[in-house]
């Protein structure tokens, strides 16, 4: 089973820019998708093989994720129960082939200074969701991959200009705490573990190059628990949207 995650940062834009070619040609078996900013669409990607569910944000053009599967979805949960989060379209789960899928879009917080604020109280409620859904011994549940944009670069290997960055969301020191926090809670972030000491980004900015100059940030992540992922790479051949799509194999236990 291959598992894609991809911040579209708009989902018309993306698909006027190819999407449903890639998906053809590729075919993930799972797609967790982020920064959708649309209504519901179920009847594209039902005509490329994928049932879906959404969670769209409250709010027309903003936020919101998906979930797309070609192996059928169940147990749907749309949100982690906290009203002012869910507003916003952020987490959504479901079951494919006994594994519990979630695609996740973290608070930015670079907008504003209250954004930062409701940021920083998210992460740990969402660490408390995710708590809530990790396969321990003796409780019936299910293997979890939790995949999306969290918003937060973990160390300085996964953000080129490190030393510039570090009074600035997504690489302060209280976000990458929290990040390591989370990580032992017992989920796997394989990406790193196949990199090693090298570099690889999911996101560069629209400034200055920083695409073509690879000045990026790695800040969408397939984390897992219960299950391994392997032969996990980042999409740089087509530009969707100003992240790249991740994908893996989802290849056992683990």
């Amino acid at each position: 089973m291959r598992v894609t995650t991809l911040n579209v940062n708009g989902l018309r834009s993306a698909l006027k820019k190819g999407l449903p070619g890639w998906l053809e040609q590729h075919a993930p078996d799972v797609v967790l998708l982020q920064e959708v900013r649309a209504d519901p669409m179920p009847e594209v990607f039902a005509a490329l093989g994928y049932e879906s569910c959404w969670h769209p944000a409250q709010k027309a053009g903003y936020s919101g994720v998906a979930l797309l599967s070609r192996r059928g979805l169940a147990d749907v949960q749309v949100g982690m129960n906290d009203p002012e989060v869910d507003a916003e379209g952020r987490v959504l789960s479901a079951l494919i082939g006994g594994i519990r899928f979630a695609s996740v879009y973290l608070p930015s917080g670079a907008s504003a200074e209250h954004r930062q604020v409701f940021k920083e109280r998210v992460l740990p409620d969402f660490a408390r969701w995710t708590q809530g859904h990790l396969p321990h011994p003796g409780e019936p549940r299910p293997p979890l991959i939790v995949g999306g944009d969290f918003n937060v670069a973990h160390t300085e290997l996964d953000i080129r200009n490190w030393r510039a960055n570090r009074n600035k969301p997504g690489f302060l020191p209280q976000e990458r705490e929290w990040f390591g926090q989370y990580l032992a809670l017992g989920l796997r972030d394989s990406h790193r573990e196949h990199l090693g000491e090298q570099r690889e980004y999911t996101w560069w900015s629209s400034r200055a190059n920083a695409f073509a100059n690879d000045v990026g940030w790695r800040i969408d992540y397939l984390l897992s628990a219960g299950v391994a992922l392997g032969g996990i790479w980042v999409e740089r051949t087509e530009r969707f949207s100003d992240h790249a799509p991740l994908s893996a194999v989802v290849s056992g236990s683990g």
